[in-house]
């Protein structure tokens, strides 16, 4: 089986608060370390009242201060928020703390609303359509410093932190193989241009010194449990927090709702019926059997997996199932 890993968005829930989170999210890498994942990422979003990884550099240290094998990383950090600089010391320092075990993932959307995000940048002068040659920069400052170079990344330059490419459209799969770096395209919440994107990606790939061939990591959101039923229920709180986001009405991750989505109208139903193509529901047979299908369709090379689950218990267990039927 492909290497598996974890996607964390620090779900704050309904009756919970973000030092809750946090230690949830410090608990679930230990326990997934030991289980045999392989990497565990943390999203940069602002302004949600139900994600605590703002500060997306921060909880990387916090988990990785907590773990001894684990890769742990960004997925991502939104660059155009960000001068090039400040992230290439932020991540300077976490591989001087963390040697060898940190991942930089960068992706060109916000995060966030316009609001949130000229309160972030001050002016929105940073516009996405300079992503890619913030990027070069970023990378520019890990590499050894020239004698002529007047800027410099310290703790930074000289050092071999991983960067990736994250999208959920055609240009983050054109940009990641014009620079020959791995790429993970955000299928569990964006899938409709994932065939279209690995497909390019993988034919326009050029080799590079960080990568002889292309690598491609997809998003899948999972759902496990001993009873396909209970599993339905977890994957609920998921179900709810999406409609709501893309409803105008982002919020605390609720508690699950048995039938939901007989609830639903049908704007609401269409909503979600795209990302269930790269949603993973049910028993420990099932899931094996629906992640299999998802690898030999798409041929990934590793999966990230996101579990949005109200109970922490549960969405531990969900990811122990995982690791039991799949590493």
């Amino acid at each position: 089986m492909i290497p598996l890993s974890v996607l964390d968005l620090s779900p704050i829930i309904e009756g919970g608060n973000a030092s809750d989170s946090l230690r949830n999210s410090l608990d679930l890498a230990q326990h997934v370390e030991r289980w045999g994942f392989k990497r565990y990422w943390l999203a940069e979003h602002h302004g949600m009242p139900g994600i605590a990884s703002a500060a997306t550099s921060v909880v990387i240290g916090h988990v990785a201060a907590g773990t001894t094998t684990l890769q742990v990383g960004a997925g991502g950090i939104m660059l155009p928020n960000h001068a090039p600089l400040v992230i290439a010391e932020q991540f300077g320092t976490l591989e001087s703390l963390f040697p060898g075990r940190i991942d930089l993932a960068l992706g060109r959307a916000p995060g966030t609303d316009q609001a949130t995000a000229h309160a972030l940048r001050r002016n929105l002068a940073s516009s996405v359509d300079q992503f890619p040659q913030d990027v070069v920069e970023l990378m520019a400052y890990f590499n050894a410093a020239g004698a002529e170079q007047q800027v410099h990344a310290i703790p930074g330059a000289g050092l071999s932190v991983p960067i990736w490419i994250l999208g959920s459209s055609l240009f983050g799969a054109q940009l990641a193989a014009h620079l020959g770096l791995p790429y993970s395209f955000a299928s569990h919440f964006a899938p409709a241009q994932m065939m279209d994107a690995i497909a390019i990606y993988r034919e326009q790939f050029k080799p590079s010194e960080y990568l002889a061939a292309p690598y491609v990591m997809l998003g899948c959101s999972m759902f496990a449990a001993d009873d396909a039923k209970d599993a339905h229920l977890l994957a609920s709180s998921w179900q709810q927090a999406f409609v709501n986001l893309y409803s105008g009405r982002p919020g605390k991750l609720p508690p699950p709702v048995a039938d939901y989505l007989d609830s639903l109208s049908s704007m609401e139903r269409h909503m979600l019926q795209g990302v269930f193509d790269c949603t993973v529901i049910g028993s420990p047979d099932q899931v094996r059997e629906q992640v299999n299908q998802f690898v030999e369709k798409t041929g990934a090379n590793e999966l990230i997996i996101a579990c949005q689950c109200y109970n922490h218990d549960a969405r531990l267990r969900s990811y122990e199932i995982v690791a039991e039927v799949l590493i």
